[in-house]
């Protein structure tokens, strides 16, 4: 039906506001926001689960991985020496380490890493979970399992800030991985010998040739066939955990 001007009453003549001029805290998407007292706040206020399960609260059962490593706060008066300090880009989540340096370092190609950096792929460093110290923001980290592509926190999973979504780590069942890039300091010579890659994971996967010398690994470190550097391919019998094996056998 093609509409006149005489099917409008005087009533729907009447102006209305368009949604994109009205003030955020008339709309209905943006009374959490508005509500918020302190504006320097970014997160929930604490008295309500968050939507990625992180809330301040520590009553609940659900809330028990605030207690424990990586996540538990250190206090004041215990002995964490620390050696380093990162951040997400907002600066809602900080951190310190208490390690010079992580246990390895290496670059991964993986297209998961692709994906979720949106970047060509991932600089990792492996820390132990107890090294890390949250000083702000660690009850509003978003988890993301992408094995089962869920927001439950299941291990393993990529933890993130839940406000500006800066990657912060991959929590393992046993350590962390973390970005060196969110190290305040890294583009120093000091950052950098300390965070340097050993190797390269996933290479077939890879979107750039690098060739920077490290050794490249077919699938995971040192527990997969290597590739070569100038072709790329997998040389098959190169597996370093295979060849240990075979040396103890010989033992």
């Amino acid at each position: 039906m093609v509409l006149r001007p005489h099917h409008f009453s005087a009533v729907s003549k009447r102006i209305i506001t368009p949604a994109f001029t009205r003030p955020l805290s008339a709309s209905p998407r943006f009374f959490k926001m508005a509500d918020h007292k302190n504006e320097n706040n970014k997160r929930s206020r604490g008295d309500e689960p968050h939507q990625y399960q992180a809330s301040s609260r520590t009553d609940r059962e659900e809330d028990q991985w605030k207690f424990r490593a990586p996540y538990k706060i250190h206090d004041k008066g215990e002995n964490f020496d620390v050696k380093w300090k990162g951040k997400c880009h907002c600066g809602a989540v900080q951190y310190e380490l208490s390690r010079e340096k992580p246990l390895a370092s290496k670059y991964c190609h993986c297209t998961t890493c692709q994906r979720m950096h949106g970047a060509p792929f991932q600089w990792a460093a492996i820390f132990h979970k107890e090294d890390i110290n949250f000083t702000n923001g660690h009850h509003d980290l978003g988890w993301y399992d992408p094995t089962a592509k869920s927001t439950t926190h299941h291990l393993p999973c990529k933890v993130q800030c839940a406000y500006c979504r800066t990657p912060i780590m991959d929590e393992g069942r046993n350590m962390i991985l973390l970005f060196p890039t969110l190290i305040e300091g890294i583009n120093t010579k000091k950052g950098r010998e300390a965070f340097a890659a050993q190797c390269h994971m996933f290479y077939p996967q890879r979107v750039v040739d690098i060739k920077d010398g490290l050794p490249k690994f077919s699938r995971l470190a040192d527990e997969s066939d290597l590739c070569d550097e100038e072709t790329g391919e997998v040389m098959e019998g190169t597996n370093p955990k295979k060849d240990k094996e075979k040396e103890k056998k010989k033992e």
